[in-house]
């Protein structure tokens, strides 16, 4: 599975591990040992480009690689292990993704830097896991249809919405904005009550159902602001820094790669500008899988806030609303503004 013309990959990880034994870290240096160990298998390696591509399910990881779950629960304890894996518990599901902000995480992404996109197994693999994303999507697109016309009703099953949306405007009550982004708009309810706050909203939906009503809702002469179009939330049809303030309502535990759709806000939010990310706080209603399609039961809140920072952005408020049986959180990331420096040299501004 290596790549052999991708010499630079390789370099990088042996002057790593070089500078380590020079500067004396043997604790590092037996962690890098470890991650060698525990990667060097070739099931393992699998895995860990699996799961590469987003976080994954021991039954999904059985699927796609075909063997036995109580081989693969191994190999993932093996890889939780050396700091490899991460393993996120959630009802009963565990969610396994790569490690990130330590150096077994640098050293793993020079390893899978060096793999061979091109090997035959690993192809195999990436088409089944294609399979599985098809079939969510599949699943998702279904429940979307059928639920549009009382999505609202939905929403409001758990949690008093009138609740979050106070909360949401008195998060924003501080704030001028000239332009907003509501990915995953639904019904456009975001688009209504947010409106007046800005000149010109966008809300994107994949779901032509949902689009059309919120069509209908958005049809009044006060939203005349507001227009809505078909767009996936991971491929924002928009230039970078186009908006100065972006809200992902109870869209992130329907995704399969939360973290991407936060970069992808992260990508279009303006110097200054703010993302508005409400959710559901960690919880066990199993039921949300299967009734309503939930991917994720709910968000710590740190995990949201080392999306956010992982991409510039910094997190500057952070509530919990409690429901009848769930709880909701609020995160407020804004990607700092740009400082605009005079250099009296050449009597110019840049800014930085």
């Amino acid at each position: 599975m290596r790549r052999e013309s991708d010499c630079p990959a390789l370099n990088r990880l042996v002057f790593f591990v070089l500078a380590v034994v020079i500067y004396g870290d043997r604790r590092a240096l037996d962690q890098i040992l470890a991650l060698l160990r525990a990667a060097g298998e070739p099931t393992r390696l699998r895995i860990l480009v699996l799961c590469a591509q987003g976080d994954l399910t021991v039954s999904e990881l059985t699927q796609i690689l075909g063997q036995s779950q109580p081989s693969i629960s191994r190999h993932l304890k093996l890889l939780c292990d050396a700091g490899l894996l991460e393993r996120l518990q959630e009802g009963s599901w565990a969610f396994f993704h790569l490690a990130s902000g330590t150096i077994v995480a640098e050293v793993l992404s020079v390893l899978l830097d060096a793999i061979d996109p091109s090997d035959t197994e690993l192809i195999r693999d990436a088409q089944r896991l294609a399979g599985i994303k098809a079939t969510r999507a599949q699943r998702a697109e279904v429940y979307f249809r059928n639920a549009a016309a009382s999505w609202n009703e939905i929403r409001a099953l758990h949690v008093d919405e009138a609740l979050v949306e106070a909360a949401i405007e008195d998060i924003l009550s501080v704030d001028a904005h000239a332009a907003l982004l509501d990915i995953g708009t639904g019904t456009g309810r975001m688009l209504q009550l947010l409106s007046h706050r800005v000149q010109h909203a966008v809300g994107i939906d994949k779901s032509r159902d949902m689009l059309a009503v919120a069509r209908t809702n958005l049809s009044e002469p006060q939203y005349r602001n507001c227009n809505v179009r078909q767009a996936d939330m991971y491929q924002l049809p928009f230039n970078d820094r186009s908006f100065d303030l972006i809200v992902l309502h109870m869209v992130l535990h329907f995704a399969d790669e939360p973290a991407n759709a936060i970069r992808e806000a992260a990508r279009v939010v303006s110097p200054g500008g703010h993302i508005v990310i409400i959710d559901f706080a960690p919880h066990e209603v199993e039921e949300l899988r299967e009734t309503h399609a939930h991917r994720r039961l709910g968000f710590r809140a740190d995990e949201v806030e080392g999306w956010a920072g992982a991409h510039g952005l910094q997190t500057t408020d952070v509530r919990s609303l409690p429901g009848s049986s769930l709880n909701v959180t609020i995160w407020k990331p804004r990607r700092p503004a740009e400082v605009l420096r005079i250099d009296t040299s050449a009597g110019s501004h840049a800014s930085v």
